[in-house]
């Protein structure tokens, strides 16, 4: 055994322990607690993919810390290059889940963003923690914020280039919907382009783009390299705005539904875990910032997740809206809302042709019963309705009430 592998182990097992006072189970009891015969998982080993970004942290720490092991299922973390990689691997059975935007999994239900597949979205993985990054040359000329970034666009003409991470994911409706409230059309004032998200910063550095909105770690990496500033933080854009989701296909959750309930309450599980003290978060950033996971510095990722925000530019701020995994169950549930104003938006900027059924769509993807078992095994409270009202950075407010509606009222769209 080499020395390497010897300290990852003991890695595990101080993880591991430290992890009991948490969830309450002694580590080598935790294989026999899940009920056996008709409520066993079906499939006892599944692959997770995952993209190298701080909210892949739960899937990471539920199997780092054995939380897995507790529901009777062995997650396989799997470090995956890109989003249309993850959607092909899901889409052909390759993944079992995934940690995957989710707007993505509505679109590959619709056929739009690739193939047609019927998709399932188990509980939402964090809400917050994404950024808008503007390159040190555009900050120099005054487009520190939205503002600047117009007037500058106005006055100095040129192909602006801005990337986001798949074309119906949660990074390019932030980045469409930031620069529409600023007056700015994302499709015809603006080149948009999809780069993966590791890969953002280098492509900053050698001049690919004048900006890009992305997960964290990307963001605060691109000021401790000193290529970029924080122009905006998606939780401005929408405060506890769905990010990440635990996505499959619809026919695994037919096929294996006892397998999506248990990975959905490890899920749970190692969520609350994360958002449970200081002393947790600072172990998940050490663990994830590993070159198995996110590799990148601790540094990059501990600030942001405790709510310590800088722009790079002098300014400092505690933001209350930082990542949140769990925040007492009001993280995961997956709102039917929250999958319908992804719709709206591609429908805003001509990914849908069509309205869609929206309220049926989310019913079809949304797997609220699972997600409700799920909660009962883990004791997560759940919220009183399956759709939640929020005001976002225009003043608009999004409630679900009427899809048709609040995508035909938008004054800058395709």
């Amino acid at each position: 055994m080499t020395d390497l592998l010897k300290a990852k182990l003991s890695r595990r097992a101080v993880l591991q322990t430290a992890a009991v006072g948490a969830i309450g189970i002694d580590p080598a009891l935790r294989a026999a607690v899940y009920a056996a015969g008709s409520d066993a998982p079906e499939k006892t080993e599944v692959k997770i993919g995952f993209i190298p970004l701080t909210d892949c942290a739960s899937v990471v720490m539920a199997s780092v810390l054995g939380i897995d092991q507790k529901y009777g299922v062995k997650i396989i973390p799997t470090k995956e290059a890109s989003w249309a990689g993850v959607r092909d691997k899901l889409v052909n059975g390759e993944l079992d889940f995934a940690h995957v935007l989710y707007g993505l999994v509505y679109g590959v239900h619709l056929g739009i963003g690739g193939p047609k597949k019927d998709m399932a979205v188990l509980a939402t993985l964090n809400n917050n923690g994404q950024a808008i990054t503007l390159s040190k040359k555009l900050a120099e000329k005054g487009a520190v914020d939205g503002a600047g970034l117009a007037k500058l666009m106005a006055s100095e003409k040129r192909e602006y280039t801005f990337a986001q991470t798949f074309p119906t994911g949660t990074h390019a409706m932030w980045l469409y919907y930031w620069l529409a409230a600023n007056g700015i059309n994302p499709l015809q004032d603006a080149k948009a382009i999809t780069v993966p998200p590791p890969q953002m910063v280098a492509n900053m550095r050698v001049g690919n783009m004048d900006g890009f909105c992305v997960g964290e770690p990307w963001n605060h990496r691109a000021i401790i390299d000193g290529i970029g500033i924080t122009a905006t933080t998606t939780q401005d854009i929408w405060k506890d705005h769905p990010e990440k989701v635990l996505g499959t296909t619809g026919d695994f959750v037919k096929k294996y539904p006892n397998t999506a309930r248990a990975v959905t309450a490890a899920i749970l599980e190692a969520s609350k875990w994360i958002d449970a003290g200081l002393s947790n978060k600072n172990k998940m950033a050490e663990t994830i910032a590993d070159k198995s996971y996110v590799n990148t510095s601790v540094d990059a990722i501990n600030q942001r997740i405790l709510g310590r925000y800088q722009n790079g530019l002098g300014k400092t701020w505690d933001d209350p809206n930082f990542m949140k995994f769990y925040n007492d169950g009001a993280v995961n549930f997956p709102y039917l809302s929250d999958g319908m104003w992804f719709l709206t938006q591609h429908k805003r900027w001509g990914l849908l042709k069509d309205h869609p059924d929206y309220l049926a769509v989310a019913k079809q993807i949304n797997q609220i019963e699972i997600y409700k078992q799920a909660a009962a095994a883990t004791k997560t409270p759940l919220p009183k309705s399956d759709m939640r009202s929020s005001k976002l950075i225009d003043g608009v407010v999004w409630d679900g009430k009427d899809p048709k509606k609040y995508a035909d009222g938008f004054k800058i769209k395709a």
